[in-house]
């Protein structure tokens, strides 16, 4: 089966047009048969960026949207994500204050809000650190974190989490207090206990299941585009071809399919998958 008139869309991924594949990532997704990808910030060393205040993070967006420029050109329709990846905090502290990184972040995600108030860019992200730290930066994290659902709140836009393997329901709660549906708040690299939007990373075993159940979710590479790292997380010809190889196996099916790929991202992201 190919995925001819199929939507396949990878809810997570990175191209890095500065050092990374860039544009023959994108073309590997799309000959696998990708159409659409959200494409996410990545963390501001990724280009040997240390951002010292809040509008160095510019410089982060704009190749970010450079990035979604090329899969366009490319012929993947691409929707930027913009934030701060949660171990900028502690990269940061290693430089400064845990005060002055924390205002520095926050002032990062503000300006990321200016993307998507202008329509450049679709949800923001943020999170919490996914490895052991302090009780000071987890704290600061989590400060961080309500900054950027009180943003996406404001603009009525998905808020993307990178954050701990789990449920993570305590963001849950704090979205719910804040009046932010909780499905628009995606769990990125979620497992499915999850009540939080998950978004699952392609090689999961439990989609299959998931998808019977009518759960919504969506599937993600979390590609890193990072050339001392290939294929990490998995490469970007993964979301398609699980894809393919579990509607072959009638794992998943078409209407299945479409509902992963079409319905849910538009319904979370408010965008068009067309």
């Amino acid at each position: 089966m190919i995925l001819k008139d199929l939507f396949v869309t990878d809810d997570h991924i990175h191209i890095n047009p500065v050092s990374g594949r860039g544009a023959k990532a994108v073309k590997d997704f799309m000959n696998a048969g990708g159409t659409h990808m959200f494409c996410v910030t990545l963390p501001s060393w990724s280009f040997g960026i240390v951002p010292l205040k809040g509008s160095d993070f510019r410089e982060v967006f704009d190749i970010n949207l450079r990035a979604s420029e090329i899969a366009y050109e490319t012929g993947v329709r691409a929707f930027p994500i913009m934030g701060v990846h949660p171990a900028e905090l502690t990269k940061l502290c290693e430089l400064m204050p845990l005060f002055r990184a924390e205002e520095i972040l926050k002032e990062g995600l503000t300006i990321a809000s200016e993307y998507v108030k202008s329509n450049k860019a679709v949800a923001l992200k943020s999170g919490r650190p996914h490895y052991p730290v302090s009780d000071e930066i987890r704290d600061a994290s989590n400060r961080i974190l309500k900054h950027a659902l009180s943003l996406s709140k404001d603009l009525d836009c998905a808020l993307q989490i990178h954050a701990e393997s789990g449920p993570c329901t305590d963001i849950y709660e704090l979205a719910k207090d804040m009046n932010i549906n909780p499905s628009r708040v995606v769990k990125h690299f979620a497992t499915p206990d999850t009540p939080l939007m998950p978004s699952l990373i392609a090689k999961h075993e439990d989609i299959p299941k998931l998808a019977k159940m009518k759960r919504e979710f969506t599937m993600e590479s979390d590609y890193m585009d990072d050339l001392s790292r290939p294929g990490s997380v998995i490469g970007p010809k993964s979301v398609p071809r699980f894809t393919r190889r579990m509607l072959e196996s009638e794992e998943i099916t078409i209407e299945d399919a479409f509902r992963i790929h079409k319905d849910t991202p538009e319904k979370v992201y408010g965008v068009e998958i067309d």
